[in-house]
């Protein structure tokens, strides 16, 4: 019988890859390596661990080839996650910690070095910021391909999907990404995995859609049974009907017609109807991004998060490492300017390089985190401080504070910028004079008294959210009252408020770099706000700009008017949205 008479089940997941992809499924299930445990001679005790560093170079020979391959089938760009795998089997404290297991137990290096990484795997899957949290997938990638080479078995590949096919898969890995037919696969789908993982990437590299957290789709279905993947809204249908396939058909190409209309005004003017420029700006993590915000014709960076440099790296990065990728990104954009946000990791983001810096806490996101431990470790600091100053002799730089809670906190922070000057003086090294230094608004106390903050500070970035989860006393990673996160709540509408009138009331720039800055729903109550800049996930600004250039500033204004006398934020996010279909629509 036919699988595609049967009736249909509609599974939702995580859309990470736009598009529509309908076909039979290739279930890729992947078994659990069985790890033998035993105790190893003590006159074998130096050949085993010869055999593990014999295994460490095997594996470094084989992701070389799978990069090799990669650079050939996706491009360079796509090959970069591998360099993240041969630094998971550079990184001396996993290979030290290894061995000094084996020595200590005098188990298999197997069982010790199995354990040793899942324990970094863990602490990696614990950090709160989902592009990192990746990182443990490439250990989890990396150690299984160790741990094949030393039981003397294959890994698993996905070079036998041969015919075109939708992948259904837990998850997969970069390396096993490396092995699809980008001719053969249709769609993949897995049961874990989030927007930010190496399945994605690879995904979005082939223009196939892409749908991540379906949690138990490899139970629920059959190796051939057909799916409709929609990886716009994120939903899997496992045996569509006629009529659904009807549907989709229509919806996928009002989708592709929708997309080329966004990306038709890639190249020109972020511009409202009525003749007000907006400027739209990009958030990057890594050098490599620069192409990306050239590609969607970004008016510089707004936020450069610089903690990816530290927790990519298994030692905290010198001060020349860091000017070396500030240099990169500067005087790869010059003249458009690059805002670089100052270290901003935490108990959730534990630095690889020196693990006790900071240590577990209790509570992280109320703990010693950002600029809170930048102040207690000077040193540190000021090898920041001094390589964006450095950086800024390349091009246009804005330097901003995260995690400002009060002006001690910025005085403080602005005499070790001072300090770090003089020092580039001393040397004879040379810096722009008159960079301008910002403070991030994402604690409430910040926003209260950005009066205060406006007179020691040149602009203010808004980080959103952050703000939102300390205003409305929120853990957006807790699922039992996640859904409570609302940008729409009357209190946030009224801080962005204060923020912006504070900010212009003394002359200064404030921008948003959180995620409401790359939702285009939002967009024009930020700007009818009065926010002046929207900082942005480069891809997002396509469908910004759209929105921007549909809509007139004098009717921002009034949704914002409307917007803050309302009460119940359901009313509100229903007048929003009711902004955005009428002028995406109208256009």
């Amino acid at each position: 019988m036919d699988s595609r008479n049967k009736s249909e089940i509609i599974i939702q997941g995580i859309a990470a890859s736009r598009g529509i992809a309908y076909g039979q499924a290739f279930l890729y299930l992947q078994s659990e390596l069985e790890i033998p445990r035993y105790t190893v001679d003590p006159d074998k005790r130096v050949a085993e661990i010869a055999r593990f560093e014999q295994a460490l170079v095997v594996t470094r020979q084989q992701i070389s080839k799978i990069q090799a391959q990669v650079t050939q089938n996706l491009g360079e760009e796509e090959a970069l996650i591998f360099d993240a795998h041969q630094m998971v089997l550079e990184d001396q404290a996993l290979i030290g910690e290894t061995i000094r297991d084996f020595q200590k137990s005098g188990l298999n290096i197997e069982t010790c070095f199995n354990a040793v990484a899942e324990r970094y795997i863990r602490a990696f899957a614990e950090i709160d910021d989902e592009y990192l949290r990746e990182r443990a997938a490439d250990i989890k990638d990396v150690a299984k391909r160790v741990l094949h080479v030393l039981l003397g078995q294959a890994a698993m590949s996905l070079t036998e999907l041969v015919d075109k096919r939708i992948i259904v898969a837990h998850d997969v890995s970069p390396s096993e990404a490396a092995g699809i037919d980008r001719s053969a696969a249709l769609a993949i789908v897995t049961d874990a995995g989030s927007r930010t993982s190496h399945a994605v990437i690879v995904a979005r590299s082939m223009k196939i859609p892409a749908v991540v957290g379906t949690r138990d789709l490899t139970k629920k279905i059959k190796n051939g049974d057909w799916l409709m993947v929609d990886g716009y809204e994120g939903i899997i249908i496992v045996n569509p009907s006629e009529q659904t396939l009807f549907r989709y058909g229509k919806i996928q190409k009002a989708k592709k017609s929708f997309e080329s209309r966004l990306m038709s005004v890639n190249d020109m003017a972020a511009e409202t109807a009525d003749g007000v420029k907006v400027t739209l700006r990009a958030n990057i993590e890594k050098p490599d991004e620069v192409a990306l915000v050239k590609e969607y014709h970004a008016q510089g960076v707004g936020l450069y998060r610089t903690e990816f440099l530290f927790l990519s790296s298994t030692k905290i990065p010198t001060e020349e490492q860091q000017y070396a990728a500030y240099k990169e990104i500067v005087a790869g954009l010059a003249p458009a300017p690059v805002t670089i946000r100052t270290l901003d990791v935490g108990g959730d983001k534990p630095l690889p390089g020196d693990p006790h810096l900071i240590g577990p806490e209790a509570n992280p996101f109320l703990g010693f985190r950002a600029i809170r431990m930048c102040l207690e470790n000077p040193e540190m600091f000021k090898n920041q401080l001094r390589a964006i100053l450095r950086a800024s002799a390349h091009g246009s730089v804005e330097l901003m504070y995260p995690m400002i809670s009060g002006a001690d906190e910025l005085d403080r922070a602005n005499a070790m910028l001072e300090e770090a000057k003089a020092d580039l003086k001393k040397r004879g090294q040379p810096f722009d004079e008159k960079m301008k230094v910002g403070t991030m608004i994402e604690i409430p106390s910040a926003a209260l008294a950005g009066d205060v903050l406006a007179e020691k500070c040149d602009f203010f970035s808004i980080g959103t959210n952050d703000l939102i989860q300390y205003l409305l006393a929120i853990d957006r990673g807790n699922n039992r009252i996640a859904h409570l996160y609302d940008p729409a709540h009357p209190a946030v509408l009224r801080v962005l408020k204060q923020v912006v009138e504070t900010g212009h009331a003394h002359g200064r720039k404030v921008s948003v770099c959180g995620e409401m800055a790359g939702d285009s729903v939002y967009v024009p109550l930020l700007l009818g706000l009065g926010v002046d800049e929207l900082s942005m996930t480069p891809t997002l600004l396509p469908a910004v700009k759209f929105l921007i250039r549909a809509m007139k500033m004098s009717d921002a204004k009034k949704l914002a008017e409307e917007a803050l006398k309302q009460t119940d934020p359901k009313k509100t996010f229903a007048l929003i949205e009711a902004f955005y279909n009428q002028h995406v629509k109208s256009e």
